[in-house]
């Protein structure tokens, strides 16, 4: 099997339509099992490695980009092959600026996570959330500055709302700048709200949209009960089936008449929603690895997507229509 690539964006940038996530490296993955996820997925054809500096909050901030940089230290062509991704705006400290898309902050961190990452540039740099306290001009200085610097080579956006995305690309514009390539938002099965205003300012903004959450947190993968992880990802997932759980019988049979596991099925859904460019995986484990590499190789046929719009019918379009006449 060979993974496919897009554009990101209106970028030139070609990356795999499969995103490495590294959230998981350090929490519940060793430093060796994750190079050996990292060195695998780059084998498998993965360009594109997904972190942040609050990654690996458990241990301590930055932990994940550490465990990275210790991959990418180890040489072999591994920097260079990959399009690696992080992320700014979380809290990485106790000082009163140490979160935020302040100037400040935003310099300051890209610095501390290349130290981390052992690296001298990250090709994408992506503001984590939206800062409703900083303007565009402050946010826009300080991306521009790493951007000259050759700290940065894109800027990206996670989280953001649609009419955030809009302000963000026309105050770029008005200073001659790129703006933002991509947005990555939550999307799956369950949660489909970003088709009301996120999905139509990408496509009219040309921003790629990254998906992250496509298994709903296993719920997708019609997780049992008894194999969750922790209290609360038990608990996270117990609220999952009180509101969808009356689905999962419906969804069963669509994915065992399609031939497909329901993680596969779930996962090459959000491949084939128009504007999606790349899925956020997030293995624990070199066979999670394997699994979710599998579900690339998927076509929904289109019995198979009616399907499962009748039992994860969304918002109804993009908005207005889907609310107003």
């Amino acid at each position: 099997m060979a993974l496919a690539y897009t554009q990101l964006g209106r970028s030139g940038a070609r990356v795999s339509r499969l995103a490495l996530g590294t959230l998981n490296f350090g929490p519940e993955t060793s430093a060796e099992e994750s190079w050996r996820i990292m060195d695998a997925s780059r084998e498998a054809g993965i360009n594109f490695f997904d972190t942040a500096d609050y990654y690996g909050w458990q241990a301590g901030y930055g932990a994940t980009e550490r465990i990275i940089g210790g991959w990418l230290a180890q040489g072999g062509g591994r920097r260079e092959s990959i399009f690696l991704a992080s992320k700014v705006y979380m809290r990485t400290g106790e000082g009163v600026n140490d979160g935020g898309l302040s100037a400040y902050h935003i310099v300051r961190a890209c610095e501390a996570s290349l130290r981390r990452l052992r690296t001298d540039y990250l090709d994408l740099y992506q503001m984590h959330h939206i800062d409703r306290h900083t303007p565009w001009e402050e946010i826009w200085q300080a991306f521009d500055m790493l951007r000259r610097q050759g700290k940065i080579i894109y800027a990206g956006s996670s989280n953001f709302a649609g009419w955030h995305i809009a302000q963000a690309q026309e105050e770029a514009r008005a200073r001659g700048l790129l703006g933002i390539i991509s947005e990555q938002s939550l999307y799956n099965l369950c949660y489909r709200t970003i088709e009301l205003e996120v999905m139509p300012a990408c496509r009219a903004y040309g921003v790629g949209l990254v998906a992250w959450g496509v298994l709903n947190r296993g719920f997708l993968a019609s997780a049992d009960r008894g194999k969750l992880r922790g209290p609360k990802a038990s608990e996270r997932l117990e609220k999952e089936y009180a509101h969808f759980g009356a689905r999962l019988e419906g969804y069963r049979a669509v994915c065992a008449r399609a031939g497909h596991a329901p993680a596969d099925v779930a996962t090459a859904w959000v491949l084939q929603q128009p504007g999606v460019a790349a899925v956020i995986i997030g293995p624990r484990s070199l066979a999670q690895l394997e699994d979710s590499v599998r579900a690339a190789d998927v076509r929904l046929d289109e019995e198979t997507m009616r399907g499962l719009e009748e039992i994860w019918p969304g918002p109804g379009g993009p908005a207005p229509g889907a609310y107003a006449w």
